[in-house]
């Protein structure tokens, strides 16, 4: 694969941005001020014509960009490993939309909270991935074995991707790998650990994805949320933020692009839902949860995020208010109708579009597209109708 386009800031010594010779680059163009350097430091200076310019790649279509680091944050228990083991299954079967369909790739889990027997590999299993394109890392250290750590590891764990060529580092949490003697509440200090994660990304082509926390303050604002310093959501490129609905009613929870700085931010909201599934082991059998993606989601992470800031009882009675008025609506109308008819019909009735789609899940209402120019379509689920 080609060399990407680097940062100044990645410049080792004796190379240039893109990973050339500095001799070879002077050749170029580039430009060697004179005067002493100072403890064996230059400065190199390079014409923006020199440098290759190239269209951004992903690895997952519009959502995850290669050769980056993508940040996955939201609050415990809500599905966050299960939907980064989707991804390495996606991977690693060459099925996920993006740069890599139809071709799997390997991907390296480093994860230090749970079991690889009793958790982690039953999750990759159940999730469909390929087992032998998943790579576990430990780090051989004084004749013993030690744990991924940033940025110490970032040279070595480069020479691996590349060797292997792997698509993703699936980093679970990301907070864990960090050295310890980083404080990864100040600002900094975390960069010194991430800065380097994400040149390494860079050079190899590989995409990065980090797992994250929820702090317990109450905001609309995914980034805000963040535990530790700002310098996650600064550093990454991507940001792909999780929250249950609780106004769903089926327990199911959504994704929603909150930080793009490489493509769009309106992509659409996705609904999963978490199953337990039996996996076969030499012991037993296994019981463990798999993520299904049901679809597209009208209501966002941000939109469940406010309403948990700002939600009161009378809210509540507003949408279970509201829900009621689109079943019967829908009825009226025979099932379905589309997505206008039904928001100057809420309009009239004095809902807003706000409190009606929350009220679209409560009713779990569905949505589909039709016609040419297509339509979006809302339809009273059968079994909810009546």
């Amino acid at each position: 694969m080609p060399p990407r386009l680097s940062s100044l800031d990645g410049i080792s010594a004796g190379h240039t941005p893109d990973g050339e010779p500095v001799h070879a680059a002077a050749s170029k163009g580039q430009v060697e001020p004179g005067g002493n350097a100072e403890h064996g430091r230059k400065i190199l200076l390079t014409p923006a014509s020199q440098i290759r310019m190239r269209p951004v790649a992903w690895t997952w279509t519009n959502r995850i960009p290669s050769g980056a680091l993508t940040v996955i944050p939201g609050r415990e228990g809500i599905g966050k490993s299960l939907t980064l083991a989707w991804l390495t299954a996606q991977i690693t079967r060459g099925i996920l939309p993006g740069r890599h369909h139809g071709t799997p790739r390997p991907v390296i889990y480093a994860a230090t909270e749970d079991s690889w027997s009793q958790t982690i590999g039953p999750r990759l299993f159940a999730a469909g991935a390929d087992m032998d394109m998943v790579y576990r890392v430990d780090v051989q250290h004084d004749g013993g074995f030690d744990s991924l750590t940033l940025p110490r590891d970032c040279t070595a764990l480069g020479r691996e991707i590349t060797r292997l060529g792997v698509a993703l580092l699936a980093a679970d949490p990301l907070l864990s790998l960090i050295h310890s003697a980083i404080d990864t509440h100040r600002d900094r200090d975390l960069r010194t650990a991430l800065e380097p994660l994400v040149n390494m990304a860079d050079r190899t082509g590989c995409a990065v994805v980090g797992l994250a926390h929820f702090n317990k303050s109450a905001s609309p604002d995914a980034l805000n949320l963040i535990t530790g310093s700002r310098a996650f959501s600064a550093v990454a490129r991507a940001v792909i933020a999780i929250a249950r609905d609780d106004d769903a009613g089926d327990g199911s929870c959504v994704m929603s692009q909150a930080k793009n700085n490489l493509g769009p931010l309106d992509v659409p909201s996705l609904r999963y839902v978490v199953e337990s599934v039996e996996i076969p082991t030499d012991e037993g059998p296994a019981y463990v949860g798999k993520l299904t993606i049901t679809g597209e989601s009208d209501r966002s992470v941000g939109d469940i995020l406010g309403d948990s800031a700002t939600g009161t009882v009378e809210d509540r009675t507003e949408r279970d208010e509201c829900a009621d008025w689109l079943k019967a609506y829908l009825i009226s109308q025979g099932g379905e109708a589309a997505r206008e008819d039904v928001l100057k019909a809420a309009r009239a009735a004095g809902f807003a579009e706000a409190t009606l789609k929350r009220a679209r899940t409560r009713a779990k209402v569905t949505t589909t597209r039709a016609g040419f120019p297509s339509t979006s379509i809302w339809q009273l689920n059968p079994a909810h109708g009546t």
